[in-house]
């Protein structure tokens, strides 16, 4: 089977106004012109997608979107619905992220019918799991984890499980200063890889790519994104910085 190539993708949550994310894309297309061998994605505000699509056009560089609706068209004031992420570009979409969890409430459940609405519009969806420190502590992170793959993926084929990218992000090792260690990231992923395998077969466990999401750094990436089982990041705060989201993208070769 091919080799799983990394993706580096930054979640830009929602800083930048639309000069600022011009100027960085501009910037990160300068700083990784001659990057081969990993995939590489922004995934801006939802109203900066479109024109930080245009200005990637013939990079390389893919574009996201951070969240949807989990129902098609409707009268959901303020929403997106995933028919609307092909149009504007979107090649990745973020389901279940540890914010979109703790803030607004967001079950499994709804986060399963996320990743059944991108897939249905054939955008690759990012679907983010993770536990919190209490849960950490308490030694649940496996069934924790377990309970989010089981829902999260309930209803999929193989096929579609295979479509689908990971992102471990333990909650605990976000912002807070508290990072991973290799040794407990290589456990997770290692972990997760098998329960793919448990469920979907061998071949769907190889393909699928599991990303890493507490915390990536310059300083950190390389030693992570050489981890086994480790296939990419999702980057944060780094990847508001150009130079510095440049840095963990060659970090990863």
């Amino acid at each position: 089977m091919e080799k799983r190539r990394k993706l580096i993708a930054g979640n830009w949550k929602m800083y930048k106004t639309l000069p600022q994310a011009l100027e960085l894309v501009m910037e990160l297309k300068r700083l990784v012109a001659m990057v081969r061998g990993c995939d590489v994605a922004v995934i801006p505000p939802a109203l900066l997608v479109e024109p930080v699509g245009r200005k990637l056009t013939d990079t390389g560089i893919a574009v996201g979107v951070q969240n949807i609706h989990d129902v098609g068209f409707g009268a959901f004031t303020g929403e997106l619905s995933a028919e609307m992420l092909p149009g504007v570009g979107a090649t990745y979409c973020i389901a279940g992220h540890s914010e979109r969890r703790k803030i607004f409430g967001e079950s499994d459940e709804v986060v399963n019918r996320k990743v059944k609405a991108i897939l249905s519009v054939g955008v690759t969806p990012i679907l983010c799991i993770g536990e919190t420190l209490q849960e950490r502590e308490e030694g649940r992170t496996t069934a924790v984890l377990r309970k989010q793959m089981e829902v999260g993926t309930s209803g999929l084929s193989e096929e579609q499980v295979g479509r689908i990218v990971l992102a471990y992000e333990p909650v605990w090792a976000i912002g807070t200063g508290r990072n991973a260690t290799v040794e407990q990231v290589a456990e997770v992923h290692g972990w997760l890889r098998e329960w793919l395998g448990d469920h979907f077969g061998g071949s769907v466990a190889e393909q699928v790519r599991i990303q890493y999401g507490g915390s990536v750094k310059p300083d950190n990436a390389a030693q992570l994104m050489h981890t086994k089982n480790v296939d990419g990041a999702l980057v944060g705060g780094a990847s508001l910085d150009a130079a510095s989201f440049a840095q963990i993208v060659k970090s990863s070769l």
